[in-house]
């Protein structure tokens, strides 16, 4: 009988995972930027209670990120950027998680704002060339799909725009901003929907993001009161996005671009979804430190780490991150893989995917919850990492694209034989499109 095998043992570390750079679809420019963004994990850590303060990134963090490239990941090649795929992307926004949840933020941002590729050639090249040199974001974000939305009215050569929009993320550090707005379909024709883009003088920002968690994206809502003229080559109706953003992968280049648009889509929902899975590994990994530092307040061991219910937490916290870890990084191989074999979604795979993100996510959450019960009443110091990963990832899952339960009633209407809702990258209602069983609304 031969020897039996002895196997090397696992790696160290709470937050080794088995397989974590297998996949074909990471590069190694993602991998390189995983690795510096990780170098700048002291400095995010440290400036992160700051940038909560001032509801906002502090200056010297959005500069590094800047400077190492978290601003150009999904940008054309041609423009200098990475046009990184979903792998990359989920591995590179899971280790800013790892530090903080608003710089995580701040890098998922970036990646829905490649949408603005899908507007008027005009409007893209007047961003692009005024926006060289930009620290930070170039275009934040508001309100595009959301059911509130700014007013339009149609002027000759253009949109009379006013309105308020919410969760602008990003809005201290960007140059433009893309928002949504209603107008009357009968005299603009249309959908009655649609977005415009406004350069920073035309609004103003609110300083109304006084949150629970999340509070360094600068979220704020932005706001115009007076009428300001937007010209037609900057307006977009919203039936046209989808279609839109599926041709843009025809006029650059990069894997972000061979993507289609319902790819480009779920992209979004992966980087998402990633924020939380880096923050349940950061606070892993900070559970892990002070836990041998910690006594614990009424058994008489010498720390919490000798505490077999810490050892229980920790073991099933570590199994729940690396099973949320596993769904996402697995969906974002299967974009990668299909976008290289000029594969599509179906309808139910999209649907059934991301119901499997957002639940994800949530058990991301359940493991950061479990650490800081386990961890006590330490963690509540608003010096401590833990209690602003329990803060921000409550928010992450709150956020309406990504709530298990509307996700599963879609997925629950398929598999009763229901017809499903329209949607717009599976989390978002399809608006102007009359909801199954009901009459259209009357104008």
């Amino acid at each position: 009988m031969s020897e039996p095998v002895t196997l090397p043992p696992p790696p160290p570390g709470p937050t080794a995972e088995i397989g974590a750079v297998e996949s074909p679809w990471l590069t190694d420019a993602g991998r390189g930027l995983r690795d510096r963004v990780r170098k700048l994990a002291p400095l995010i850590r440290s400036q992160a209670r700051e940038a909560e303060q001032i509801e906002a990134l502090t200056p010297d963090v959005l500069r590094a990120l800047t400077e190492a490239g978290i601003y150009r990941m999904t940008m054309p090649t041609e423009w200098g950027g990475s046009a990184f795929g979903a792998r990359d992307l989920v591995e590179v926004i899971a280790a800013l998680g790892e530090a903080d949840g608003s710089a995580s933020w701040s890098a998922f941002v970036g990646v829905g704002l490649r949408n603005f590729l899908a507007l008027e050639p005009r409007v893209v090249e007047e961003i692009r060339k005024d926006v060289e040199g930009w620290t930070g974001p170039a275009v934040v974000g508001a309100s595009v799909f959301a059911t509130t939305v700014g007013d339009a009215r149609k002027v000759d050569g253009g949109w009379m725009v006013s309105g308020r929009w919410a969760f602008g993320s990003g809005c201290k550090h960007a140059r433009w901003a893309m928002v949504g707005v209603a107008f009357d379909p009968v005299r603009a024709g249309g959908t009655g929907r649609g977005v415009v883009v406004l350069e920073r003088e035309q609004f103003e920002i609110l300083d109304d993001w006084h949150v629970m968690g999340l509070s360094g994206t600068a979220s704020n809502s932005l706001r115009v009161v007076e009428e300001v003229f937007v010209p037609d080559y900057r307006f977009l109706d919203l039936s046209a996005f989808p279609p839109r953003l599926d041709t843009i992968r025809h006029h650059y280049s990069g894997a972000a671009f061979r993507q289609s648009g319902r790819a480009l889509l779920m992209t979004v929902a992966l980087s998402s979804v990633a924020i939380t899975l880096g923050m349940a590994r950061g606070a892993l990994a900070c559970f892990a430190e002070q836990a041998g530092k910690r006594k614990p307040f009424s058994l008489p061991y010498p720390s919490v780490a000798d505490m077999a219910s810490a050892q229980v937490a920790a073991g099933r916290a570590h199994a729940m991150i690396v099973l949320a870890g596993s769904t996402i990084e697995r969906f974002a191989d299967q974009v990668d893989a299909r976008t290289e074999a000029g594969l599509e979604f179906s309808d139910d795979e999209e649907s059934q995917i991301s119901l499997a993100l957002a639940y994800a996510a949530n058990v991301c959450e359940d493991a950061i919850n479990l650490l800081q019960k386990t961890l006590g009443s330490s963690t509540i110091a608003l010096s401590n990492p833990i209690q602003r990963f329990v803060r921000d990832a409550r928010v992450v899952t709150s956020h309406g694209a990504i709530r298990v339960d509307p996700i599963a009633e879609q997925n629950g209407r398929r598999l009763l034989g229901l017809e499903p809702f329209s949607m717009i990258g599976a989390g978002v209602p399809q608006r102007g499109v009359a909801n199954p069983g009901k009459e259209p609304a009357a104008r």
